[in-house]
């Protein structure tokens, strides 16, 4: 697998870095910008706070694998800097976006937004130790914590009591940044925060029955028979599988490790189009049909994520199912998201048919993380292994 290794590492120094480089820096008035064309056009100069935040971690993480890039420390820095200055309302919580100068546009209901700064805060103290920074990351990590029953807080649309409901976003995305600010809140804070998340996600939100992780649940993991209820995201339940193993690891509880990696099995089983090939953006539990129109899209996250899982199960176990999938994903994301014409990052969403959507290689919910994070985690992990 050490070619693949060397393969996602050329793509990510040499196309995809470079195209973030070259596109999206705003060294006027700082930060990034993300609406891209896939000649390099920026049609849209809106700031989006959880984009900028993904871009800072991304460089912030680059420069801290490599301490002499001071190109990636100065570039991690714009984003930094940026949202420093514009990013929080007055409560401490962060916008959803911003403009091009950093007035805010959009009110902080998005509390993504927050989990992507402290990420980035978090790691960007890692080649810059000003205590400020560390500060930063953790007051948003607490805010996110009290926030967590009702993430969007007064901006919440639904009537509290009437349908209860949990959403699987959150706990997931917690698993993997108690882990990145583990530097900050100490191995014994993400122990004891994992400690309830794991069996959350694994046993609340995992339907027995089907094998699948539900979007959403009710008190105590009850099941809901509604359009929300029965919604299934094969891109989430997989790329949450990849937190959870890293955890696994952490604990070294191999139960946890191989409860993951079936499940992620289960939704690329149940998830992938024999058809056409890829992954389903959506489905539902019963086979109804889904109120999200867009459900046969073929997302590039969602197939970028299932390769981080599969190369991380490899890397674990050898085991032959692993490489086999891990195989006919590569295949099916490099044959179908890479551009082989302008090349530098690539496309984001596809027909069923696995044609292109739009000309975009970033926007309002496609920035420089995916792509990247993905890019580099396949190769450091697959690095690791003796064949």
């Amino acid at each position: 697998m050490k070619e693949y290794s060397a393969l996602y590492r050329k793509e990510l120094f040499e196309e995809i870095i470079p195209f973030w480089e070259k596109y999206s820096l705003d060294k006027k008035c700082k930060g990034y910008f993300t609406c891209i064309t896939d000649q390099g056009v920026v049609f849209d100069t809106d700031k989006f706070v959880w984009l900028q935040a993904r871009q800072a971690w991304m460089f912030a993480t680059l420069a801290n694998a490599q301490p002499k890039t001071h190109e990636w420390r100065e570039t991690a820095k714009l984003g930094i800097d940026f949202l420093e200055k514009y990013g929080r309302s007055p409560e401490g919580d962060w916008y959803f976006s911003l403009t091009k100068e950093g007035a805010p546009l959009v009110a902080p209901y998005n509390i993504f937004s927050d989990s992507f700064a402290a990420m980035a805060f978090g790691t960007y103290f890692k080649i810059d130790p000003d205590p400020k920074y560390a500060q930063i990351a953790k007051d948003t990590f607490e805010r996110i914590l009290k926030r967590k029953d009702v993430p969007k807080g007064t901006y919440e649309k639904k009537i509290s009591g009437t349908r209860p409901m949990q959403n699987f976003a959150l706990p997931m995305i917690l698993c993997n940044l108690a882990l990145e600010l583990e530097h900050l809140i100490g191995a014994q804070r993400v122990s004891e925060l994992t400690k309830g998340l794991i069996p959350l996600i694994l046993e609340q939100f995992y339907d027995k029955e089907s094998g699948l992780i539900l979007e959403n649940i009710g008190p105590n993991g009850t099941q809901i028979d509604s359009f929300e209820g029965r919604l299934l995201n094969p891109g989430h339940a997989i790329e949450a599988m990849w937190f959870i193993m890293n955890l696994g690891i952490r604990s070294n509880d191999n139960a946890v490790i191989d409860k993951a990696e079936a499940i992620m099995y289960n939704h690329l089983e149940h998830g992938w189009d024999y058809e056409h090939g890829g992954i389903f953006y959506f489905l539902d539990r019963k086979g109804y049909p889904t109120q999200q129109l867009e459900w046969d899209q073929k997302l590039w996250w969602v197939h970028l994520e299932t390769l981080v899982a599969l190369a991380k199960t490899y890397a674990y176990n050898k085991s032959p199912k692993a490489k086999e999938w891990f195989i006919k994903v590569h295949d099916y994301s490099w044959n179908h998201f890479r551009d082989p014409i302008h090349k530098g990052e690539w496309y984001g969403y596809l027909t069923r048919e696995g044609k292109v959507l739009f000309p975009l290689k970033g926007g309002k919910w496609k920035g420089c993380f995916h792509v990247p994070r993905a890019l580099y985690e396949i190769s450091n992990t697959l690095a690791l292994i003796d064949e």
